[in-house]
C-alpha cells in the first residue's frame, strides 16, 4: 500500500467530510486538513465545528453561491503561486451539488492539479442500502423548487429506466412522494433520511405505500428520495 508523503504537494485537495457521524472520517482526510496552507469551505461556522470537534486549528476561507466566481479563481491562483488548498462542502464529498465545481473547472484551466480525498456521500450510501438497481442509475441533485418547470421534470424523470437520486428539502418531499404516487401509484421508492445520524431511516414500498406512511408527517433532516427504473413497475 502507498504511504502518502509526509508533505503534500501543492494542488486543490477534494476533502470529503463526514455527513453525519464523525467516525467516517478516514486517517487520509484528518491529515490533509491539519497540513494544509487554506481551507476552502461553505460556512465557516460548519467547518470550524467540524475542524474543532477534530482538534484542528486552520484558517478558513468561505466559498459560496454569491462569490463562487471570484472565489475559485482565488483558489486556483493561490494553488498555482504554491499552496495546498483544502476544498471542503457542509457534508460529503465537494463538487456534489456544492459550488466546488467552479474551483475545480479554474484549477483544471491554469494547469494545477487536483486531488480527490474520498469518503463520505449521501448519493453513494442511499444507493447502495436503498434496494433499487444499482448497476445504472443518474444523480438528479434538486429539483426545481415550484411550478409547472418542478412537474414537468418530475414526469421527465419517470420515464427514466436506471434509478434516479434526488436531494429534496424535507418541507417539500412528502408532496412529492404524494405527486409521484398520483402518476404512478406502483413505482417503488426509498426515502432515506438522516443517514448515518442517530434517526437514520429508510423508508420502502411502492409511491402509493410510502404516500400513505408519509401522508400528514412532519418530516426532518436531510432526505434523498430515490425512485426505482420505469421497469420496475407492476
Amino acid at each position: 500500500m502507498a504511504r502518502e508523503p509526509d508533505k503534500f504537494p501543492p494542488g486543490i485537495y477534494l476533502v470529503s467530510t463526514p455527513i453525519g457521524n464523525l467516525e467516517d472520517i478516514s486517517e487520509r482526510q484528518r491529515r490533509v486538513l491539519e497540513d494544509y496552507d487554506v481551507v476552502a469551505c461553505e460556512d465557516t461556522r460548519r467547518t470550524g465545528q467540524l475542524l474543532a470537534r477534530l482538534s484542528i486549528k486552520k484558517s478558513l476561507l468561505s466559498y459560496h453561491e454569491h462569490n463562487e466566481s471570484a472565489r475559485a479563481e482565488q483558489l486556483a491562483e493561490k494553488a498555482e503561486a504554491g499552496e495546498r488548498i483544502a476544498v471542503v462542502s457542509d457534508a460529503g464529498t465537494p463538487g456534489i451539488s456544492d459550488p466546488a465545481y467552479r474551483v475545480v473547472r479554474a484549477a483544471v484551466d491554469r494547469g494545477v492539479t487536483v486531488y480527490p480525498v474520498p469518503g463520505p456521500s449521501a448519493v453513494v450510501a442511499a444507493l447502495v442500502a436503498s434496494g433499487l438497481p444499482t448497476d445504472r442509475f443518474v444523480y438528479e441533485g434538486f429539483l426545481p423548487q415550484k411550478g409547472e418547470k418542478r412537474w414537468r421534470r418530475v414526469d421527465e424523470l419517470l420515464e427514466e429506466d436506471r434509478t434516479v437520486v434526488l436531494y429534496e428539502s424535507p418541507h417539500r418531499v412528502v408532496r412529492l412522494i404524494e405527486e409521484i404516487s398520483n402518476r404512478t401509484p406502483s413505482r417503488p421508492l426509498v426515502l432515506a433520511r438522516e443517514i448515518t445520524k442517530l434517526h437514520e431511516e429508510f423508508l420502502r414500498g411502492t409511491a402509493s405505500e410510502l404516500a400513505n406512511k408519509t401522508n400528514g408527517k412532519n418530516v426532518k433532516g436531510e432526505c434523498v428520495l430515490l425512485i426505482g427504473p420505469k421497469r420496475m413497475e407492476n
